[in-house]
């Protein structure tokens, strides 16, 4: 199929489900809630990837000060950061398999 007869296909697919004579395909899907990480945990996650505040900031992309507030929890790292901090946890080789750092 050519990519005008699928665009052709779509409207006519479009138009059929709003007249109410085509129904939809559906997926439900469930998304992990973020998980609550602690300095401490912060902290072991850091030093199993065997990594500098620095260095770890850096593939955060997050300040070193910004490290240093959460493993001394003056801070607690927000949406993006703890989703990252929950992937690392369970994969330590994270930012090796996709390039963030090289050894």
């Amino acid at each position: 199929m050519n990519v005008y007869d699928s665009i052709i296909q779509g409207l006519n697919e479009a138009i059929e489900y709003e007249k109410g004579n085509l129904q939809a395909r559906t997926v439900k899907i469930s998304i992990a809630p973020l998980p609550d990480i602690n300095s401490n945990q912060i902290k072991d996650i850091r030093k199993s990837l065997d990594m500098t505040q620095a260095m770890f900031a850096t593939v955060m992309g997050v300040s070193v000060k910004t490290v240093e507030a959460w493993e001394s929890g003056v801070n607690t790292p927000s949406g993006v950061a703890r989703r990252m901090l929950s992937l690392l946890q369970l994969d330590p080789q994270l930012p090796t398999k996709y390039n963030l750092i090289s050894r």
